[in-house]
């Protein structure tokens, strides 16, 4: 995937969700910039996210990621790299040793824009979140990075819980319960 292949999805997005349709017009915009896929890229730029389910589709891998202190799915920077699919798998891999995880569609599974909090030398800024879906045996064996104070496997009905309600992963679970 590149730039211009994600440019046409996101065109062809399609979504029940309000919030999330407003999205689409924003990333679109941001694409528009020749840094869109760099972190140094203010106010905002692409990330990559997998919302890793087990293969039953009964439970949802999350990370408690250490710099948000918030159950999230894994994911991170594209770091200049335009294909957001290879990105999600790679930044799945590195956030939980997880080995096997299988794309179950090319197709985009969710869009968010959220707010990143000023960190040391980086100010607040923008994450422009592209999710794809992935499947994983919930038998292999994680690996607990820095990235994480844990990772667990969580039943989809529990994600309001667990995430304190937080209206993005709500609304990828509720993708999944159908």
């Amino acid at each position: 995937m590149n730039r211009s292949q994600l440019l046409q999805e996101l065109q062809r997005y399609l979504t029940d969700d309000p919030t999330e349709y407003q999205f689409v017009d924003r990333f679109i915009a941001l694409l528009q910039h020749p840094d869109a896929f760099q972190r140094t890229h203010l106010p905002g730029h692409i990330t990559g996210s997998a919302w890793i389910c087990d293969r039953q589709g009964i439970e949802v891998l999350l990370t408690h990621h250490a710099k948000l202190d918030r159950w999230l799915q894994p994911g991170g920077h594209a770091d200049g790299d335009e294909d957001v699919i290879r990105v999600a798998l790679r930044e799945a891999e590195e956030e939980t040793g997880l080995q096997g995880i299988a794309l179950v569609s090319e197709g985009i599974f969710d869009i968010d824009i959220h707010t990143i909090p000023k960190r040391g030398d980086m100010p607040e800024h923008l994450h422009y979140d592209i999710r794809y879906r992935f499947q994983a045996d919930r038998n292999l064996a994680l690996i607990v990075t820095e990235e994480s104070h844990a990772l667990s496997w969580v039943k989809l009905e529990d994600v309001e819980r667990v995430s304190m309600g937080n209206a993005s992963m709500m609304r990828m679970a509720r993708k999944r319960l159908w």
